[in-house]
């Protein structure tokens, strides 16, 4: 009975560690469906990135009020976690504050300096709550958020707030059991913030602060695996997917197009029939209908995704009415890649069942009202393109389906004819400088 908490703890983790191990596969393999696109060139560059973009936030800062708020999470999520280390070899090992006696005074300022996070964390994290549900930002009560979305942050926040408060509760009913000099409990010195809530604890009963102490510290970490195992479902694994999207962030020029290679050969080899081999084969397909046609790195965008709705506030075709939500379209694609894994899952490989990502999942009118002005890309926070996936699309739509306005095809006629978007033979372009 002795080591049964440890036993119970180790069992715990274990259980926790395996399924989200292999949530974190299933979401490698999808991302793995798509085209190779993540680059490992100019490693500096790209370091950079990661630093400034993920873990420096640079884009938030454009509203500065809401970036220190979301600052604030964010070191805290990271920061105690040096705690929650503590913690699991505490249950693994069955000692009270491991690190106690090997840093001694230091241990008192660094719980301390958590503590202040932890409350920093619990105070935006009503705020967030309020901004969400009582003065209704527009960008995070958009028609995208309707339902699982919407539900999906407030649970996050919700989820915050309990662990922070179980963490402080934890604290202060371990500082009432210092002064009641029980062995187990050595002396760490006044904590800053949790010293508040002692008042509101039964000081006086010894058992009663052992019950509330461990009940806490159980919950607490409890809930962190829950919390770790339920991030793979949510918009917040951008928690993790931010770094290495950040990494393998494009790093040419913005809005620069990536032609088709085999589309440039098929021209090649009409001007120059000589040069075409023998066994020449035609492209599988032009752009991409689905996900397996997608490249890796907007999959990843996709996975990506934090839901903050910047992109969609930034779009002038939105802000116009148009149908075309950006971060809609990052949802979207999610949401195919989630069906695509129940299919993977149950069958080992992947066979066709009469979806596609277009149409079935993003409309022609959404593609269509895309101006490619890379406002929304310019906005993420995150370094994620919709504008590579609404391109790849159009290009299906176009090139295969032979699908675009009659605008578009007197423009398309126009430059195959007259090698210019106007109805002018090309003998006569520069008769414009006459005179």
């Amino acid at each position: 009975m002795q080591y049964l908490p440890q036993l119970l703890f180790i069992l715990t983790a274990g259980f926790a560690g395996y399924w989200f191990t292999r949530r974190i596969g299933i979401i490698r393999s999808l991302i793995l469906l798509g085209q190779p696109s993540l680059p490992n060139d100019q490693p500096a560059k790209r370091w950079k990135n990661l630093i400034f973009l993920a873990l420096g936030q640079k884009k938030m800062f454009r509203n500065f009020p809401v970036a220190i708020m979301h600052l604030i999470i964010y070191a805290g999520f990271i920061i105690i976690n040096l705690e929650v280390a503590e913690i699991v070899l505490d249950g693994i090992t069955g000692h009270h504050r491991l690190f106690l006696p090997l840093l001694g005074n230091v241990y008192t300022w660094l719980i301390n300096g958590f503590e202040i996070l932890a409350a920093g964390v619990l105070l935006v994290c009503v705020v967030f709550l309020i901004r969400r549900n009582v003065t209704k930002v527009k960008r995070l009560i958009h028609g995208d958020l309707e339902g699982w979305p919407a539900s999906d942050a407030n649970y996050i926040l919700l989820a915050e707030i309990i662990l922070m408060s179980l963490f402080l509760t934890m604290n202060a009913a371990d500082q009432l059991l210092q002064q009641t000099g029980n062995p187990h409990y050595t002396s760490t010195g006044n904590f800053w913030v949790s010293q508040y809530i002692m008042p509101l604890l039964p000081g006086g009963n010894e058992t009663s602060l052992l019950m509330l102490e461990r009940t806490c510290w159980w919950l607490h970490i409890l809930g962190i695996f829950a919390f770790l195992n339920y991030l793979p479902y949510s918009k917040h694994l951008h928690i993790l997917l931010a770094f290495p999207n950040a990494y393998y962030s494009p790093l040419n020029t913005a809005g620069k197009f990536t032609n088709m290679e085999a589309v440039q050969q098929e021209v090649l080899y009409a001007m120059q029939p000589e040069l075409a081999p023998s066994n020449a084969a035609s492209p599988e397909h032009f752009g991409a209908k689905d996900i397996p046609a997608l490249s890796q790195k907007s999959l990843l965008d996709a996975f990506s995704c934090t839901e903050c709705g910047r992109c969609t506030a930034a779009c002038p075709a939105n802000l116009t009415g148009k149908k075309l939500s950006p971060r809609k379209i990052m949802m979207a694609t999610r949401d195919r890649m989630e069906e695509m894994g129940k299919h993977l899952s149950k069958t080992g490989e992947w066979t066709p069942d009469g979806k596609s990502l277009l149409h079935d999942y993003i409309s022609v009118e959404e593609l269509r009202a895309c101006t490619t002005c890379m406002a929304c890309v310019e906005e993420c926070p995150v370094s994620i393109s919709p504008l590579n996936i609404i391109t790849e699309l159009r290009r299906s739509l176009i090139m295969e389906e032979s699908n675009a306005p009659q605008e578009w095809n007197s423009t398309f006629s126009n430059i195959e004819n007259n090698f210019a978007p106007w109805k002018f033979s090309p003998d006569t372009r520069d008769n414009w400088m006459n005179g």
